[in-house]
């Protein structure tokens, strides 16, 4: 029987959850790296075992983390992200340049295809690249080429949140800024382009027309449709069918259209989820009720899904990286809030359950389904 690994990360440390494949008992492990934020955890596809962890303090900086046993014993990897010839600058919060600076992993991404190679999108925005398991890091700067001077931080800091690899074509990937925008490369990252037409930000960007300067929240897509995306924007929830170069807006009858994370059914390319937040100054469930929404329809028609989440008085949020759906059949669905729960669906949202309560903030979660 197939197991699950689930990966959190918190604001206090990094914990492993296990389980067969009835995904009806837990084990949890940790805290890993206790005191330390750990941005996000994530395992390679082509080696499960091999697991990377950001860990980042106010005090002591950044420090790359890798395991190669399921996340039993780390090691410390290589912590060099320099930015690539002439620095240069970027907008901040007013208006003002900036030289760009590093100051944490925010996401990683293992390769689909090789164990050794990772990307890494860091704050001040960029992407990095790792080919030896993450001992050496070297910029792909050509993505903050792409009209970087004019990249402005959003509330969180100016994060590269959002890594996806087109499993179809090798040359292709997307990522996603906060608060620049969307972006796509078809050579393999020798240069990019802004995927923005079609987002409306006019109350941060009054240029209807403006590439860059979206607030993108987090960007999904199913592995047999690399061409279709899902985003959950700043406001509105979108989606594009020719690989970001359009996009519409699929919000519906959603009860808000703000919000963190999106992500795809495992099986059902055209069943998504997301969490609706209030608002961007209230980062709570509308109606202090905590609701997945789901559609199956690709959009615009969604229902609520609260059979075992709290319908009264609460108030937690739910970042971008605290989302992830296992392969399992029926599909299964996890999230961690920032008030330390972390829940599950095994069967694609119908019902839910804390797999544990009471973790310090989550910050991310990521899931490995095992043979």
């Amino acid at each position: 029987m197939s197991s699950v690994r689930v990966l959190v990360g918190t604001k206090k440390g990094g914990f492993v959850l296990t389980s067969d494949g009835k995904r009806q008992k837990w084990e949890v492990t940790g805290p890993h790296f206790a005191g330390w934020e750990i941005y996000h955890m994530k395992g390679s596809p082509v080696d499960p075992n091999r697991i990377y962890a950001s860990q980042t303090s106010g005090w002591f900086g950044q420090v790359v983390q890798r395991s190669l046993n399921g996340g039993k014993t780390w090691e410390t990897m290589g912590n060099k992200f320099l930015y690539e010839g002439e620095v240069g600058n970027h907008l901040f919060y007013d208006g003002t340049q900036r030289p760009w600076e590093f100051k944490r992993v925010w996401h990683f991404e293992p390769s689909i295809t090789d164990p050794d190679t990772v990307y890494a999108g860091i704050e001040d925005a960029s992407l990095f690249k790792s080919t030896d398991g993450g001992q050496n890091w070297t910029e792909m700067p050509a993505l903050r080429s792409t009209k970087g001077e004019l990249w402005q931080p959003g509330a969180g800091g100016m994060c590269l949140h959002t890594i996806l690899l087109d499993r179809k074509n090798p040359e292709r990937m997307y990522t996603a800024i906060s608060a620049a925008g969307a972006f796509r490369t078809d050579n393999g990252g020798e240069s990019w382009k802004p995927i923005t037409k079609g987002l409306k930000s006019p109350y941060e960007l009054p240029d209807p027309n403006a590439e860059v300067g979206h607030c993108v929240h987090r960007i999904a897509m199913h592995p047999s449709r690399p061409d279709v995306l899902f985003m959950q924007k700043h406001w509105d929830v979108m989606r594009s069918d020719d690989a970001g170069d359009s996009w519409h807006e699929v919000s519906g009858n959603l009860p808000s259209d703000f919000g963190f994370p999106i992500d795809v059914h495992a099986h059902e390319p055209e069943t998504i989820y997301v969490v609706p937040i209030k608002s961007d100054s209230e980062h709570y469930p509308p109606e202090g009720k905590l609701r997945v929404y789901r559609s199956k329809t690709g959009g615009n028609e969604w229902e609520p899904l609260t059979k075992g989440l709290p319908q009264s008085d609460c108030y937690v949020n739910i970042l971008r990286d605290a989302m992830a759906v296992d392969q399992l059949d029926k599909c299964g669905v996890y999230f961690g809030t920032t008030g330390g729960q972390v829940y599950a669906s095994n069967d694609s949202g119908d019902t839910w359950s804390p797999i544990v309560r009471d973790l310090p903030g989550v910050l991310s979660v990521e899931v490995q389904t095992l043979a």
